[in-house]
């Protein structure tokens, strides 16, 4: 998924018994197991007292079985004290889901999550797809909470899901299947038929583009898209119209995890519940009683950055031809950055020697993004971002995860989706 919609899903933003495969399983091959070892630890210590509290880092912990007790209590502590009303409908129903998969009682959290999705509405059919991606969050926050209250706001999502006309988005059709799934499978007994084949359509067309996104190497829409995708896929009532190999996508997850992909802790909270075989219905399941794991050792990896670290030169432009935004430019500036330097970086030195490269960050989930260069800002409302491409192709890293090779042409792009 590129990193636009990766922040476009902050911006806008189970089953009875445990949840098991239903089209294919697979699994990590003891040999590589320390790789998963490594990512989970590489994502636990990313929790601080100053970090950002992150609800899915501690609802994968929680689903692996953290190894940082001192972290997933921290995490639990700050999710509990956070303020809904600094709070997006998506990032509420994950801190529910957070606090109970850790065994707490998330409190009013519910009911004003259930208020918000009462009055919900997309903006237009036209919406983009990743506007359901929270509230597909929020119906299956609602579905293991309560399926008998969450059935007519689950019933009303699908309808607007439904009749949506915006292209498809993996990461969102992954998530509403997750929600829908719940839905399908705990309908209140006595509830009217029309329930389950209203789920039953929905999912089947949202599995469909699902497994339309599967390449041939088993990756699902991309490498940060696949681990929601493969925990849609494996219990989805509806079977994918292409055959799902499991073992072929998770073979090339640990491949891409052997090179470094996989070190941003939102994109390995997204994976690790899919390489230890569950899902986010598996929350309700989770076990609270204290274990016995031990903080493994981190597997050797090559280091990311070479020891003797020469320059290269990074070709860096900053355009905006948007009509009605005052300020129209397109400038380009070469930067020199010590090899295996990330892209913000370039960015900070860009900005050092020029004033017109000034730039504003916004903290997320999924890391520091990029809210405003050269004066001129994102805005929700007017649905413009700033999008980097590489080349003409977007990143689907961010700035403070992607790393530029030598003499690549970079480009922040003001537009609209």
């Amino acid at each position: 998924m590129a990193w636009f919609t990766l922040h476009l899903l902050n911006l806008l933003w189970a089953v009875a018994g445990t949840s098991t495969s239903t089209q294919s399983s697979c699994s990590v091959p003891p040999a590589q197991q320390p790789l998963v070892n490594g990512i989970q630890v590489l994502m636990e210590n990313s929790v601080t007292s100053s970090a950002y509290p992150n609800p899915s880092i501690l609802i994968a912990m929680n689903l692996a079985g953290a190894y940082n007790v001192e972290a997933q209590k921290l995490l639990a502590d700050k999710l509990m004290a956070s303020d809904t009303a600094d709070l997006t409908i998506g990032q509420l129903a994950l801190t529910i889901m957070a606090l109970n998969s850790s065994c707490r009682d998330p409190g009013n959290k519910v009911s004003i999550l259930q208020r918000q999705m009462e009055t919900w509405p997309p903006s237009s059919p036209s919406a983009p797809a990743s506007t359901f991606y929270g509230p597909s969050l929020a119906v299956l926050a609602l579905c293991q909470e309560n399926p008998e209250t969450a059935l007519p706001i689950a019933a009303r999502f699908a309808k607007y899901l439904r009749f949506s006309s915006s292209p498809f988005n993996t990461d969102t059709g992954a998530m509403a299947t997750l929600a829908l799934t719940c839905m399908y499978n705990r309908i209140p007994e006595g509830s009217e038929e029309g329930y389950r084949i209203l789920f039953s359509q929905v999912l089947e067309e949202a599995v469909k583009n699902i497994s339309m996104r599967i390449k041939d190497n088993g990756i699902i829409g991309d490498i940060y898209s696949t681990g929601l995708a493969m925990q849609a896929l494996s219990v989805t009532p509806k079977q994918p119209n292409k055959e799902w190999n499991c073992q072929k996508t998770m073979d090339t997850i640990l491949k891409e995890i052997e090179q470094g992909k996989f070190h941003n802790p939102m994109s390995i909270a997204q994976i690790l519940p899919s390489l230890k075989g569950k899902t986010y219905l598996d929350v309700p399941h989770v076990s609270c009683s204290p274990g016995d794991e031990v903080q493994p050792t981190l597997p050797t990896q090559p280091s990311r950055v070479p020891t003797t670290a020469s320059n290269i030169t990074v070709i860096y432009t900053i355009n905006n031809q948007l009509r009605g935004v005052d300020l129209c430019f397109n400038v380009t500036i070469d930067v020199s950055v010590k090899r295996g330097s990330v892209l913000l970086v370039v960015l900070e030195e860009a900005q050092r020697r020029n004033s017109m490269f000034k730039f504003e960050t916004t903290m997320t989930s999924w890391g520091l993004v990029i809210s405003s260069i050269n004066n001129i800002a994102e805005n929700v409302h007017s649905r413009t971002y700033w999008q980097f491409l590489s080349g003409k192709t977007p990143l689907n890293e961010g700035v403070a995860d992607y790393k530029p090779f030598s003499h690549e042409h970079i480009t922040a792009n003001f537009t609209k989706y």
